[in-house]
């Protein structure tokens, strides 16, 4: 369970926070954040999710990492201009430093998220 803003959160297997409209600034504000855009009926957002989850156990003391359902989170979807999934941003206190888009290996996200450390 994750504890955000003091409340309970439930995890993608406890490493990746599911974030939306209403916990989405919040969720970012501190640290670095990675947040993947995805949408459950996308295949490649299906196959960039045990990627992400290997990324997230490796790196869990260095840096946090989220999640955004498009269709559940559409103003913030909006916000940032999510037009292709998934895209994964890159977030350091809130503020955007960086972007991917499509699926990407383990060993890109991995330097993706050092490269804000």
């Amino acid at each position: 369970m994750i504890i955000l803003n003091g409340e309970a959160m439930a995890a993608d297997k406890e490493h990746i926070v599911p974030l939306n409209d209403d916990n989405f600034k919040d969720g970012i504000s501190t640290g670095v954040t990675l947040v993947d855009f995805y949408a459950d009926w996308c295949g490649p957002c299906r196959m960039m999710a045990p990627i992400l989850e290997k990324v997230a156990q490796e790196l869990e003391s260095k840096a946090k990492f989220a999640k955004v359902d498009t269709d559940k989170a559409e103003k913030t979807a909006g916000k940032y201009g999510i037009t292709s999934i998934p895209t994964l941003i890159l977030f350091k206190n809130g503020e955007e430093v960086n972007r991917v888009v499509g699926l990407k290996d383990a060993t890109a996200l991995k330097a993706l998220v050092q490269s804000a450390l």
